[in-house]
This record gives C-alpha cells, sequence and structure tokens, in this order.
C-alpha cells in the first residue's frame, strides 16, 4: 500500500519544481506517476490527463485529486492536493510581498521573459509525447491549429471554436456511425 508520506512528497516537489501551470506540469508528473513509482502505466496516465482536462476546475489539482484517490481513496487525495498546491501558494504569497519592491527592476523583468520559452517548451514536451501515445495522424493535426489560427489571428471566441468542434465532433462520430 503507498504511504500517505510518498504521494505527498510526490506532489509537493511537482508543484515546487514546475513553472507555467497545470500543462508544465506533465513531464514531472509522469516521471513522478509512471516511472519512478510505477502508480500507474503509461495509458492510464493519459486517460487521466484527458480526464483531467475535461473537468472543471485547476488541471493540477485535478490530476492530483484523482491519483491520491486512486492510490488512497479521501485521505490520498486530500494529502495529494496540499502537497501539489502548498509550494505554488507560499510562492505566490511571498512574490505579492515583494512584487511591488521589484517589479521595475530590468533583471527581474529579464528573468521573468527568460521563463517564458521555457514555460512554452515544458508545454510542448508533453504535447508531442501524447501526440505519439495517442497516434495522433497528421490527417487531424490540422483542427487544433486551424482552431488557434482563429483565436490568435482573426480573434474568435475561444467558446465558439469549443463548441463549434464539439458539434463537428457529435457530427462526424454520428455520420461515420450511421451510414
Amino acid at each position: 500500500m503507498v504511504k500517505y508520506c510518498d504521494i505527498f512528497w510526490s506532489f509537493l516537489k511537482v508543484g515546487a519544481f514546475t513553472v507555467g501551470g497545470g500543462y508544465a506540469m506533465i513531464p514531472l508528473m509522469q516521471r513522478e506517476l509512471v516511472t519512478k513509482h510505477g502508480w500507474m502505466g503509461e495509458e492510464e496516465f493519459m486517460d487521466q490527463v484527458a480526464l483531467s482536462q475535461a473537468m472543471p476546475g485547476v488541471f493540477a489539482v485535478n490530476m492530483a485529486t484523482m491519483t491520491g484517490y486512486r492510490l488512497r481513496g479521501k485521505g490520498g487525495a486530500a494529502v495529494a492536493i496540499v502537497g501539489n498546491v502548498l509550494m505554488p501558494i507560499v510562492f505566490i504569497l511571498a512574490l505579492a510581498m515583494f512584487f511591488r519592491t521589484f517589479r521595475e527592476n530590468p533583471v527581474v523583468e529579464r528573468i521573468f521573459m527568460g521563463l517564458r520559452p521555457c514555460v512554452v517548451a515544458l508545454i510542448a514536451a508533453p504535447v508531442f509525447t501524447m501526440a505519439k501515445s495517442a497516434k495522433v495522424t497528421w490527417s487531424n493535426v490540422w483542427i487544433p491549429i486551424a482552431s488557434a489560427l482563429l483565436i490568435w489571428l482573426l480573434g474568435v471566441s475561444p467558446i465558439v471554436v469549443v463548441l463549434v468542434a464539439a458539434l463537428g465532433g457529435y457530427l462526424y462520430s454520428r455520420l461515420r456511425h450511421n451510414p
């Protein structure tokens, strides 16, 4: 049986050493949950990522909740959540206390500007890993690219894009299964 302290420390590491939010946490979560501890397989991890994205709320907290609950029930979920959010909360409080003092500092501005490409890379890496695991083909890559371009270049609301994509997926599945 998995110990509460192991769950806590794993999610504390994920929360403490990830810059960029939930999606940037995926590689570290994958290493902790799948590779290091073997608490779930690669496919189960991918399913949990997809489910966490679909659920309302913060992605990282959803992942922590589901993993903790799966491993040790309600207590495991609580321990995983606390471990996952503890360091970001401490960091944000410390940053908020000192932000006014340092916000005009050119060194601090450069540090935050330098972190941006790292965050993009941390988010892009699991996208490619998940695409390989999900057996994504080039014939269906055009959908997220078109969606991003509609939002970015034409200013289409993401809500409209999601609703149209959902309707398109529904119609496609109905036509495919009912010839």
